[in-house]
C-alpha cells in the first residue's frame, strides 16, 4: 500500500467564522492556529499549507485569566538608541484589540515562510461581524 501525499492543487479551503466574545485568549489562539495549519484534516501535511481561512469578530470582548491585563507586556524596538517601547495588555486592548489575537496566533504557527502564508488567512475584527447573516462558530 502506498502512502498518500496531498498535492497543492488538491487542497480545499473552507471559511471558519468565530465569535471571540467571552473566550479565553490562549484557548482561542490554539484553536485558530490548528485551523490555519489544517491539523484537523485527514490530508494534513507538515510541509504544505492545508489550513482553512479564519475570520474572528468581537476581538475586543475576549476574556483574560489572572492578572494579565496589568502584568503582560508587549515590547518593540525602533532600532535607534533609546527606542525600546513597552505597552501593557490593557493599553493594547484599548488601542489595538486585533493585535492581541494576531500576536498570540502568530506565536503558535511555524516561524518560517510557511507560517507567513498561514497568518495571511487570518482576519480579525474588533467589533461585530461584517456579514452577520453567515456567522457560524467552530
Amino acid at each position: 500500500m502506498k502512502t498518500y501525499s496531498v498535492k497543492a492543487g488538491e487542497i480545499k479551503r473552507a471559511r471558519v467564522i468565530i465569535d471571540a466574545e467571552d473566550q479565553v485568549l490562549g484557548k482561542l489562539a490554539v484553536e485558530v492556529a490548528q485551523t490555519l495549519m489544517g491539523k484537523g484534516k485527514a490530508i494534513f501535511s507538515r510541509h504544505l499549507d492545508t489550513g482553512d481561512y479564519v475570520v474572528i469578530y468581537n476581538a475586543a470582548k475576549i476574556r483574560l485569566t489572572g492578572n494579565k491585563l496589568q502584568q503582560k507586556t508587549y515590547h518593540r524596538h525602533s532600532g535607534y538608541a533609546g527606542g525600546f517601547k513597552t505597552i501593557t495588555l490593557a493599553d493594547m486592548m484599548a488601542t489595538k484589540p486585533t493585535f492581541v489575537i494576531e500576536h498570540a496566533v502568530r506565536g503558535m504557527l511555524p516561524q518560517n515562510k510557511l507560517g507567513d502564508a498561514m497568518i495571511k488567512k487570518l482576519t480579525v475584527y474588533a467589533g461585530a461581524a461584517p456579514n452577520a447573516t453567515q456567522t457560524t462558530t467552530a
